[in-house]
């Protein structure tokens, strides 16, 4: 079988549907697939991948592309790589990453022309309930996976501190939201500690906000950590807390922070739940005291949260790339199998 999957985002750019299109391309191959991605995303050097990258491909490249594959598989609609597929018939396969919306959730004449077009594909697939419901046509349920490799129990680290934040710095991210939820619990008598690792434009702004809600000596700025050092960071803390403000699509930062032994405090909106699932709890978006009063209760009761952990095995083998990439397969196949009777 020969797939072409078209992602506008790809590596070496690295972001969930970045990484989530190299896991798939990997987990085909497996299989004995036949891969080719396209994208627009140039190259930092020589792509060092087992299949062949075609970068920003000019209209006769894609066409050629096209005519090769057997199914074309795009992770995230985009119209401006769909235009082959109107001189030449193959298989249609779309899975839903995001909202097709603007950023303040209103829907633009393009997400519209998306909303109707996906309607007509062989196969959609979203990556939460939320977005299935939101897109309001016929969707498979195929959840996000984690790198399962990367992401596991280590041993001789101790768990010392409290609660990490992992993520970019952006206001949609909702980082103040935590650090005035600090600030309540301070009333409280409970100054737990906050290791916040990521960067972005707001780094100057939670500083001056740590600054001025009076909690220096509880927050730590780690800075950007990836691969080894971001496992060995979750390792180090009992509560990974995600806070966004806006209703975020899944929620992959919460499966690696179970997989590495911390429960979950996040955002009830959109389909960052259905990531955390029984290994965590959720609180209304942007609600700074019910964010406390959450974290309160774990952060009292050491045994709810080894309750919630036990959850963490079945949980995350229903996330793994052979579970979840072994459904895209059966999804890309059976396409195949539909168009050709």
């Amino acid at each position: 079988m020969r797939v072409l999957i078209y992602s506008r985002a790809f590596l070496p750019h690295i972001g969930g549907l970045e990484l989530n299109v190299a896991h798939l391309a990997e987990e085909l191959m497996k299989r004995g697939w036949e891969v080719r991605v396209a994208t627009v995303t140039p190259a930092d050097g020589p792509d060092e991948l087992p299949y062949a990258v075609i970068r920003n491909p000019a209209p006769r490249a894609l066409l050629k592309a096209v005519r090769w594959c057997d199914v074309y598989h795009q992770p995230n609609l985009s119209l401006r790589g769909l235009w082959p597929l109107l001189l030449v018939r193959r298989p249609w396969v779309v899975s839903h990453h995001s909202w097709y919306t603007r950023t303040d959730g209103t829907i633009s004449w393009k997400d519209r022309i998306k909303r109707l077009l996906v309607r007509f594909a062989d196969g959609s697939i979203a990556v939460s309930q939320a977005i299935a419901d939101d897109l309001r046509t016929p969707c498979t349920v195929v959840p996000n996976s984690y790198r399962e490799d990367l992401f596991v129990p280590l041993q001789g680290i101790p768990r010392d501190r409290d609660l990490i934040f992992v993520g970019r710095l952006v206001s949609d991210k909702g980082v103040d939201i935590l650090l005035e939820a600090l600030r309540l619990l301070a009333r409280n008598g409970l100054r737990p500690t906050l290791s916040i690792v990521g960067e972005g434009p707001e780094e100057p702004r939670l500083r001056e906000l740590v600054s001025s809600l009076e909690l220096e000596g509880q927050v730590a700025f780690l800075g950007l950590k990836r691969d080894k050092a971001l496992v060995e960071a979750y390792h180090r803390h009992r509560i990974a807390v995600v806070p966004s403000r806006y209703n975020e699509p899944f929620g992959i930062v919460a499966l690696e922070a179970i997989a590495c032994g911390c429960a979950v405090v996040g955002s009830a909106g959109g389909g960052l739940s259905e990531a955390f699932g029984p290994c965590g709890v959720g609180f209304p978006n942007g609600d700074a005291k019910a964010l406390a009063a959450r974290l309160e209760q774990l952060l009292l009761d050491p045994a709810h949260v080894a309750r919630l952990l036990e959850n963490a095995p079945g949980h995350l083998a229903a996330h793994s790339s052979p579970a979840v990439f072994g459904r895209y397969a059966r999804i890309l196949d059976g396409a195949v199998i539909r168009r050709s009777t």
